[in-house]
């Protein structure tokens, strides 16, 4: 058996990225604007039918049904009252259809004042582009401790 050598991360430049960036960066926001107003549609809107998520307790939901019911359950349950600011913190392109991106986020009062001095959730996106369309097929979101 022979050793493979991993290959780095290879950023693909072979196209100008601008509207791809400014695409991805508004599927961040309207999961933003749907967490923040309780919208389970617009949440689950931009994802795949076969998409896979890991929430920040650790559960996946496999499938866009899954997601949509699990946002449906938590936008009207715990997380009803609770408000977020969502920052793009980077977009990588594999391929020209193909990218990842990280956002950050942290917790907001009502009016969006911020409550978190540092981020206090990290979020890996995997990201494809079918038909001219940016469509989210997985995510995982990590809690970071909070320094007391």
């Amino acid at each position: 058996m022979s050793a493979k050598t991993i290959q780095p991360m290879v950023e693909d430049n072979t196209v100008d990225h601008a509207d791809d960036i400014a695409a991805i960066e508004q599927i961040i926001a309207n999961v933003q604007t749907a967490y923040n107003t309780n919208d389970a549609e617009l949440m689950t809107a931009d994802f795949t039918a076969n998409a896979a998520v890991v929430n920040a307790v650790g559960a996946l939901m496999v499938g866009k049904d899954a997601l949509f019911e699990a946002n449906r359950q938590g936008l009207a349950g715990f997380l009803k009252d609770q408000y977020v600011r969502y920052d793009v913190a980077d977009i990588v392109f594999l391929r020209p259809d193909i990218a990842i991106a990280h956002k950050v986020a942290r917790a907001t009062t009502a009016d969006g004042a911020l409550i978190d001095l540092d981020h206090a959730m990290i979020a890996l996106y995997v990201l494809v582009k079918e038909n001219g369309r940016w469509w989210t097929a997985a995510r995982q979101n990590t809690l970071v401790p909070q320094a007391k």
